[in-house]
């Protein structure tokens, strides 16, 4: 069943019972029912948790305007306070994005981070722009291309992400794909786990290897877990794993 959060800006899934102890995060174009498995699995006791549809997916309405990471942190901080204690977030994709910022938002209501194929650092050289893109738009900012059709043949181009959004939530992955928190890695203070698939291509290993030197030139208590055979989506590939991870931190 799901439930309202934050005078109804966001749902999700209670799992377990109050005071919640663990705050789950998908990652973009998910939903809370990725986490089912992790936190609910059957013949395992359930965690009590909370695992939310982040703004603009699931049942979660499409914001006003276009946000940030720290925008969603902002967003999901007052769940935080049906906690008695520190929680453990647990950030899946985009989610890893935005548990990063709530760990910086809120460092006193964090026991630890579990960051799942985050992107929170850009790849290695960054991505360029193909050449049809750099040449199409030359000619829109020469004015031999007009605006409609530039946007129309960009739409074509863009990972399935980007040609799934639209409006304000094309304008919000923009934003968020371009952000990378080498600054606040390094200021984290709370254990974190990386858990990776090896062969994730959406987020690659290498993203995490650099994560985990940031991570430990900090304070941060920090570990890698790298799974073989598996991708990207690890909470719905591989929960035992995930389970695993999150029962050893609450545990300490």
């Amino acid at each position: 069943m799901l439930s309202a959060f934050n005078d109804g800006a966001l749902f999700g899934k209670r799992h377990g019972q109050a005071p919640v102890r663990v705050l789950a995060l998908p990652g973009w174009g998910r939903t809370h029912t990725d986490f089912d498995l992790v936190l609910s699995p059957q013949g395992s006791p359930v965690l009590d948790a909370i695992a939310l549809d982040l703004p603009g997916f699931g049942a979660t309405p499409v914001p006003e305007s276009s946000m940030s990471s720290m925008d969603y942190a902002q967003c999901i901080a007052p769940v935080l306070d049906e906690a008695s204690d520190g929680v453990i977030v647990v950030g899946h994709s985009h989610g890893g994005r935005v548990a990063v910022c709530l760990a910086a938002l809120r460092p006193e209501k964090i026991d630890g981070l579990v960051l799942i194929g985050a992107p929170i650092l850009r790849r290695a050289g960054g991505a360029k722009p193909s050449l049809k893109y750099r040449t199409l738009r030359l000619l829109n900012r020469l004015r031999l291309l007009s605006d409609q059709r530039f946007e129309a043949r960009k739409n074509t181009m863009g990972s399935a992400d980007y040609q799934a959004a639209q409006g304000v939530m094309r304008e919000t992955l923009v934003r968020v794909i371009n952000e990378s928190f080498e600054t606040e890695l390094p200021e984290l203070s709370c254990p974190v786990t990386l858990i990776w698939g090896r062969d994730d291509s959406d987020v690659p290993l290498e993203v995490a290897e650099r994560a985990l030197s940031l991570l430990q030139s900090g304070k941060a208590d920090v570990q890698l877990v790298v799974i073989d055979g598996v991708g990207h989506l690890v909470p719905t590939k591989d929960p035992t794993t995930v389970r695993r991870v999150l029962e050893e931190m609450l545990a300490k």
